[in-house]
């Protein structure tokens, strides 16, 4: 059987090592997962996703190495769909027939497309007018019935819990256990690839599930002996949005990276456990900062991210021009999201004013400013 084709395949005992690479994370990494044989093993093909080393933002970094994680490479293309693909197995498995998340965009997008893969009715609640084009384009193209509410992303996760606890619906937020446990994975990916952990970890900080996850798979490589260390975890919040910076929640948070404008994060102790258990920190960009992150990637990486993926690389940034030593380090950004989640960003970052032309050579040369 293909791994893209396993709805009706079960069994944790037939999960692959984690060498085996390309067959989806309840394969490589199912021994360290909450399956059991009656789990099915589902795909979209997520995780194994490429760590890219850059070409110039390490020298201004001033670190030994810097590693951009795109998780934007997931088949929804962002970090979720690891989590996603445990918590809709473990659904099915339970013979639920729908789902439920509260979402600023990535969690809905994947959450329809796991959804969609194994017949499950899906249903999102979303803050109105809060979401990027691209992110309710993929909810709405798998299908989930998405209610739109007159509050913040905190409004529609207390709605979700509340109606999680009411009706036989399974919650599919970070909350759940299930979906940290799978995007802990990233992490395993992380040391495999490098042959050990790196000596810090940057990302983005929204409802701290993440952050979470990370720290939680770096220090269960360590305990098992995979690793011979566990980075330092630096976490990075929108200033508008950064209520782990500001050790309050944020009643109206506000910031240009809706994937972060996130007021009161539900996995808040996770955050902060990693935070402090690791010797890092989490600070706060702004949004200047992470459009500037935002715009370099693009254009001297070769990196199209959505705005809140940019968040740990602003950050990282500025830990050097605030004093932080990073010589010799080996430094590794999560790029959590593709730029095509949020393309009215881009174009209002990116596109310039392109009068059109006659169609001849003499005229396309001299738009080119050719000689």
């Amino acid at each position: 059987m293909s791994p893209s084709s396993s709805t009706s395949e079960s069994g944790a005992a037939r999960v692959n090592a984690p060498s085996g690479r390309g067959l989806g994370v309840l394969r490589r990494y199912g021994h360290l997962l909450p399956l059991t044989d009656a789990t099915p093993l589902i795909t979209l093909g997520e995780g194994d996703t490429p760590l890219v080393r850059s070409v110039r933002l390490e020298a201004e970094a001033g670190c030994a190495a810097l590693y951009f994680k795109l998780e934007s490479c997931n088949p929804s293309g962002s970090f979720k769909d690891r989590g996603m693909v445990v918590a809709v197995a473990k659904a099915v498995e339970r013979g639920e027939d729908a789902v439920l998340c509260a979402s600023t965009g990535n969690t809905s997008a994947s959450a329809a497309a796991y959804a969609a893969h194994c017949g499950l009715r899906a249903f999102v609640i979303v803050p109105h007018g809060a979401i990027a084009a691209g992110k309710l384009a993929q909810t709405v193209a798998h299908g989930a019935r998405i209610i739109a509410v007159e509050g913040n992303f905190d409004d529609a996760l207390r709605l979700a819990r509340e109606i999680t606890q009411k009706h036989p619906i399974a919650l599919v937020n970070s909350i759940n256990p299930e979906r940290i446990a799978g995007q802990k994975t990233a992490a395993f990916e992380i040391v495999d690839t490098l042959g050990d952990a790196p000596d810090e970890l940057c990302l983005p900080v929204g409802n701290a599930g993440n952050i979470t996850a990370y720290w939680g798979g770096f220090r269960e490589y360590f305990q098992r002996e995979q690793s011979s260390k566990k980075p330092r975890v630096w976490g990075f919040q929108a200033a508008g949005a950064a209520p782990l910076v500001e050790g309050r929640p944020v009643a109206e948070p506000q910031t240009v990276a809706s994937a972060i404008r996130i007021g009161n994060p539900a996995s808040w102790q996770g955050a902060i456990a990693a935070r402090d258990e690791s010797g890092g920190d989490i600070r706060a960009v702004t949004d200047d900062e992470i459009l500037a992150a935002y715009r370099r990637l693009a254009q001297e990486e070769g990196i199209f991210c959505e705005p809140a993926s940019a968040a740990g690389v602003a950050g990282l940034l500025k830990l050097g021009r605030h004093g932080v030593d990073l010589a010799g380090k080996t430094v590794v950004c999560i790029i959590t999201g593709t730029g095509l989640k949020d393309p009215e960003r881009a174009m209002a970052e990116f596109a310039s004013e392109a009068e059109p032309v006659a169609a001849d050579l003499a005229a396309v040369e001299r738009a080119m400013k050719l000689p």
